[in-house]
């Protein structure tokens, strides 16, 4: 999943940076609401979290454009505003949560779950498909009770496979969804760790699971 992080302060922004990502996410950020409709309007996120108080446009205004623009790119308000009416007004103006400073990162990092599973029609913390399962909160896949060993990019790729089974996904939208803007690599990625899960998960199994749509791109589904 892509989560965009808008936060003005320096230091919080690197530690949710580096939580995000640790958690196998991907994550572009920036430091003013400019910056955040910039990003928003370039590409696809399964998350926005958003600050309310930063330079150029506050929270509010990157919010209201988005949401006007016609996207439902779920919005999480990070905030030290902590009255009533702040939250009121945050949630009337289409944030689908807010979680005021200080803040506990285990909070968040649960929050986050909640908002990209929901985001793509999900309730639960664990995705299957035939006999493969991926536990969203613990990151442990299995394949048949067979404990599968996967890198960050390799979890990344999976869970959003799983999480559009039976959709075809085009190699520049699984791009757009998985790297983020500081990705230098090759223009074969994707291919490149489309194979490398191959191996992993249809390794040796008589029901492949991930399989190719010729000039299209991929599909995960039980055949």
């Amino acid at each position: 999943m892509r989560i965009l992080i808008a936060e003005d302060e320096r230091d919080l922004n690197g530690i949710l940076v580096t939580k995000l990502t640790d958690a196998g996410y991907s994550v572009d950020s920036c430091m003013d609401g400019t910056d955040a409709d910039l990003f928003l309007s370039t590409a696809e996120y399964d998350l926005a979290i958003l600050d309310i108080m930063m330079p150029g446009m506050d929270g509010f205004q990157v919010l209201q454009r988005l949401r006007s623009s016609g996207h439902h790119t779920p919005v999480l308000f990070l905030t030290a505003r902590d009255s009533i009416e702040d939250r009121v007004r945050g949630l009337d103006s289409g944030a689908n949560d807010y979680l005021v400073k200080p803040f506990s990162l285990d909070e968040l990092m649960a929050r986050v779950r909640v908002l990209t599973r929901t985001a793509h029609g999900g309730s639960r913390n664990i995705l299957e498909i035939d006999d493969l399962t991926l536990d969203i909160g613990s990151r442990e896949v299995t394949r048949g009770g067979k404990r599968i060993s996967l890198s960050a990019k390799e979890y990344q790729l999976l869970a959003y496979l799983m999480h559009n089974q039976g959709i075809v996904l085009s190699r520049e939208k699984i791009e757009n969804h998985i790297w983020n803007f500081d990705y230098e690599g090759g223009t074969n990625v994707v291919d490149v760790y489309i194979s490398y899960l191959r191996k992993k998960i249809d390794g040796g199994q008589a029901r492949k699971l991930i399989h190719t749509v010729r000039g299209v791109g991929y599909v995960m589904r039980a055949e």
